[in-house]
């Protein structure tokens, strides 16, 4: 049975789609059991820079998930590739992707679209949303970087529901235990798994994942 492959993709940057990626990740395999690899196709390198920090503090034990690197145009045959051994396959896209970021939206099983609670933020979701659904894949929008007391936020998240497609009913908070985290090579899952952090990583994770299924 081939895996499931989850892009994440946003075209402006700071939406923390690495984060997400990153986290999501470990939620597949902590709390769904599932084997997981990632696919890192942002020239910064951030999600690679996180996978060698995970791998350099396992004290040279195996990587409890798979890793590779690809070009946007890539990005299809190495999760693809991926797909025929793991169950997830994740793919962490660069922000202002043109049509060289086609091949990671159609290969797809769900696009999963991290949106900061501000205006711009949200103008730049429609691209993505474009590219998803000329390709005819389900795109999950999720509030990220919120802080759920902020009347932009309530805004924000009654706008999302407007835009056509669905909306992740559970909302990631602006909380500095994902950064501190993610510099470890670590998540919040880790760090602090009774916290609010880690119950939002959880939520959005099962959500997202009966999505790809």
């Amino acid at each position: 049975m081939t895996g499931k492959i989850i892009t994440i993709a946003q075209q402006k940057g700071g939406s923390g789609k690495t984060t997400l990626a990153a986290h999501l990740a470990v939620a597949a395999a902590r709390l769904h059991g599932k084997t997981v690899a990632i696919v890192d196709t942002d020239p910064q390198g951030s999600l690679g820079r996180w996978f060698m920090a995970r791998t350099e503090r396992s004290d040279g034990a195996e990587p409890d998930m798979g890793f590779r690197t690809a070009s946007a145009w890539g990005a299809r045959y190495e999760a693809q590739s991926l797909a025929k051994d793991y169950d997830i396959v994740i793919i962490d896209t660069p922000p202002k992707m043109g049509v060289d970021g086609r091949p990671a939206i159609e290969t797809a099983d769900v696009v999963l679209i991290p949106v900061s609670p501000s205006p711009v933020d949200l103008w730049a979701t429609e691209p993505t949303l474009e590219m998803a659904g000329d390709a005819k894949k389900p795109a999950i929008m999720v509030l990220n970087r919120a802080n759920t007391r902020a009347r932009l936020t309530g805004e924000m998240a009654l706008a999302l529901k407007d835009m056509g497609a669905t909306a992740a009913r559970t909302m990631i908070g602006n909380r500095v235990i994902f950064a501190s985290s993610m510099g470890h090579g670590s998540s919040v899952l880790e760090a602090q798994s009774k916290g609010l952090a880690a119950q939002e990583i959880c939520d959005v994770a099962e959500e997202v994942l009966k999505s790809a299924a």
